[in-house]
């Protein structure tokens, strides 16, 4: 037998690499690209519950929106998607009403996209009540009970939900992608999305012991 020539081991050797390659990028590191909270909330129920906090003002969330809403379309049946505003602070409560008001009309999907875009593409500052209010009406909602939601108690209690969340979940920032209840994810928009995927498969790995 003829000794294999070094362009072919090295073919060999690279094939390997690239055949093994996939393996590896499944495995995350808790505290590099995940956080696990000690005090995590109990979920029960069969579903696995992602949740995406934002404020429509951030540059990063912007970014990672694409990646959420394609992530979105291919999840697991067992999963549940929800899209949380952040109010950290008086700024991000505003877009949470607006978000919540737009909601409760029935309008969350025709104008989550838009207004991130409104925002960070036509450079548009929509962080008060009347702005706000004025841009919905333009996309189609009746200004008159958007304002009158704004305030309104049921808006208030989503608010304060939001809070308690974030507060749960130690946020102190955003984009957080929270992940039952115990894991929070941060970082580079294209790889949140892969991460998310693997800890949906650890929770329900964990669920079936």
């Amino acid at each position: 037998m003829k000794p294999m020539s070094k362009a072919f081991a090295f073919t060999a050797l690279m094939t390997g690499m690239v055949v093994s390659m996939p393996s590896m990028a499944a495995d995350f590191v808790e505290g590099k690209d995940y956080k696990e909270l000690k005090n995590p909330e109990t979920i029960s129920g069969d579903n696995i519950i992602v949740r995406e906090f934002f404020w429509y003002g951030c540059p990063h969330c912007n970014d990672l929106n694409p990646y959420m809403k394609k992530w979105e379309k291919t999840k697991p049946a067992d999963v549940l998607f929800f899209e949380s505003p952040a109010a950290l602070n008086p700024v991000w409560e505003v877009n949470a009403r607006g978000f919540y008001a737009a909601q409760m009309m029935g309008y969350q999907d025709q104008t989550h996209n838009k207004l991130f875009d409104t925002i960070h593409k036509d450079g548009k500052k929509l962080f008060d009540q009347n702005s706000l209010s004025k841009w919905y009406a333009s996309q189609g909602l009746d200004q008159k009970k958007f304002n009158k939601l704004y305030n309104s108690f049921a808006v208030s209690t989503k608010i304060e939900r939001s809070k308690a969340g974030a507060k749960r979940y130690q946020l102190t920032g955003v984009p957080a992608v929270v992940v039952q209840g115990k894991y929070v994810v941060q970082g580079d928009p294209a790889k949140v999305p892969q991460v998310v995927d693997y800890l949906v498969k650890k929770v329900r790995a964990d669920m079936k012991k």
